[in-house]
């Protein structure tokens, strides 16, 4: 897709209204849609979040727009509410925590395997480990909690088994800074996905500080604060990766970009129609935001802005389960960690990291705890002694005469 496209297909600012009944529709369904049905909603929600915080900080940068950052800023909103009350009602607090760490791995992974960048693309595989992690630890504690096997969510897309350890994932901050990329020398595709990545970071961080404390579970609790402590640990890193000498306008279109990047793929891999309308409709609203946002950074900083994003997205997200890719990275880079900037295994991380972990697990480890004696396996709901054992099912209706 070429981004000549904008000016045939984006949607005119004035247009891109909505009603509250239009932003209020009915939710997917949390066992008939697929998995990735969810999974694009959680994603494109994080870029339209990460984009509305972006636009709120650019308002320092560039007081003289604060008008057209109003208005932009306003669709953007309205347009993560659409999609977050997309989700199913009927999906409990645990059952969105597994399937935001499903998003997070399979994205994550996604971007990891098409990143040109070699380093960048470390700092991704690295993520992605600990994401899927995550996703375990999660899965544990529904069975813990429940008794129920997490794959009714990730619908058998994402494997269920330990990654890096979650106990061993915790780094002192100077350990989750990254090199950032050059500006004038990077590729297109490394800044959108250092974005991408970030957005999915920030959102998963959020969302576990606000369920963990719905939890009455003492471990559940603790697990959370762990999982939303590594969360920032990530959008730590993606934050780190991307060149401080953007200019703000520079760092807008990049994020406009990311957008039309993101609804491009959600449209083109979804299979459930009425959502897909929202795709199509919301790649329109986002391709005359970077229209815009192209015309006034050209405007500004007399540049092209082929220097910054790029003329032509040659493949848009493809939304697909990543098992072969995962499998392998978890084989060859479970043992690795991080030092300064640098990669490295894990028995050669920082002094400052070692006394890092030390003191959050001086008194326990709920990552650990929680899985302690887990072992995934299908079909947990029918092993489970508490639901099988018939004595707590309501007895047989008995036959009536005629």
């Amino acid at each position: 897709m070429t981004l000549d496209l904008l000016r045939e297909h984006g949607t005119p600012l004035e247009r891109q209204v909505f009603t509250w009944k239009d932003l209020v529709r009915e939710p997917i369904s949390k066992l008939d849609d697929e998995a990735f049905t969810r999974v694009r909603l959680i994603v494109a929600g994080a870029v339209e979040q990460a984009a509305v915080r972006f636009q709120h900080v650019a308002v320092s940068f560039g007081a003289e727009h604060r008008i057209l950052l109003a208005d932009l800023r306003r669709v953007e909103h309205h347009q993560a509410t659409l999609l977050r009350w997309l989700q199913p009602a009927d999906q409990s607090a645990l059952e969105t925590s597994i399937a935001v760490a499903q998003a997070a791995v399979e994205v994550g992974a996604q971007i990891a395997r098409c990143e040109p960048d070699p380093y960048v693309a470390q700092a991704l595989r690295l993520g992605l480990l600990e994401d899927f992690d995550h996703l375990y630890r999660l899965a544990a504690l529904m069975d813990r909690l429940e008794g129920r096997d997490a794959n009714a969510i990730l619908q058998s897309y994402t494997d269920i088994r330990p990654g890096r350890p979650t106990a061993a994932q915790h780094r002192a901050p100077e350990d989750d800074l990254r090199r950032w990329y050059d500006r004038s020398a990077t590729a297109p595709a490394t800044k959108l996905h250092a974005r991408v990545a970030g957005a999915i970071a920030y959102q998963a961080r959020d969302h576990y500080l606000d369920v963990g404390p719905t939890f009455a579970d003492p471990v559940a609790r603790q697990l959370y604060a762990e999982l939303a402590s590594v969360k920032e640990q990530h959008v730590t890193q993606c934050e780190s990766l991307v060149d401080p000498n953007e200019t703000w306008l520079e760092k807008w279109l990049l994020h406009e970009a990311a957008e039309v990047h993101v609804y491009w793929g959600c449209m083109c891999s979804e299979s459930n129609p009425r959502v897909r309308a929202v795709w199509d409709r919301f790649l329109a609203y986002e391709l005359e935001h970077l229209r815009i946002v192209r015309e006034l950074f050209e405007k500004t900083e007399m540049r092209d802005a082929s220097e910054v994003v790029p003329a032509v997205l040659t493949e848009p997200l493809a939304f697909t389960g990543e098992r072969a890719f995962i499998r392998e990275v978890l084989a060859s880079e479970v043992e690795l960690g991080a030092a300064g900037t640098e990669f490295v295994p894990r028995d050669a991380e920082s002094r400052a990291t070692q006394t890092y972990r030390a003191q959050l697990a001086r008194e326990g480890s709920p990552s650990e705890t929680v899985a302690a004696d887990y072992r995934w396996s299908p079909g947990t709901e029918l092993a489970d002694p508490r639901i099988r054992d018939a004595s707590i099912l309501p007895p047989p209706l008995k036959a009536t005469g005629t």
